[in-house]
């Protein structure tokens, strides 16, 4: 059967709170091979991804973009086809009829762990660039820039609800970034 003919049109899924009643992404996902999209709170296209784990994927973009992560729609597929699950996601971002952001211009705060560097404040950023500190004073002004920034993501989350539990890569906050484990 041709690829296209496997193509379910977004606009036929039914679209999925990504946070449930009681605060827990949706677990369905879980171990799923497919083809994501993810709406803003207005259920504009924000996102279309696919992933070996749905759910993995669903909890990484949820810490990367907490404020735009609020209805999904899913398709999923038995076997790993990396051909079909990329028409998919084509497919799905030209039936939304222009560029989806987090597949254009916010592509790279979508699909990749949060840098801190690029999210310190000016007196952060100043610490971290005074001459006079040596490598592990450095790495002491990015964990603490990493810190704070896990904690701003926590606290939006939490007003949104979220009971499931999240835990960031410790390893990663020493470099910079910041991502789940």
């Amino acid at each position: 059967m041709p690829a296209e003919n496997l193509v379910t049109p977004l606009a036929n899924l039914e679209a999925v709170p990504y946070l449930n009643t009681e605060g827990m992404l949706p677990q369905q996902f879980e171990g799923d091979i497919g083809v994501y999209a993810i709406f803003g709170e207005d259920q504009s296209l924000q996102y279309v991804g696919y992933s070996r784990d749905i759910f993995l994927s669903l909890k990484q973009h949820l810490v990367r973009q907490p404020r735009l992560c609020h209805w999904l729609k899913v398709q999923t597929i038995d076997r790993p086809n990396r051909q079909l699950l990329e028409d998919i996601r084509n497919t799905w971002i030209q039936e939304d009829g222009g560029p989806v952001p987090g597949n254009h211009t916010e592509q790279y705060q979508w699909e990749h762990a949060i840098d801190v560097k690029a999210a310190m404040t000016a007196e952060e950023s100043e610490q971290y660039q005074d001459p006079q500190l040596d490598e592990r004073s450095q790495q002491k002004v990015l964990k603490n820039a990493a810190r704070r920034i896990e904690a701003e993501i926590l606290a939006v989350l939490d007003q949104r609800g979220l009971k499931e539990s999240l835990r960031f890569n410790p390893k990663l906050k020493d470099t910079g970034f910041l991502d789940l484990k």
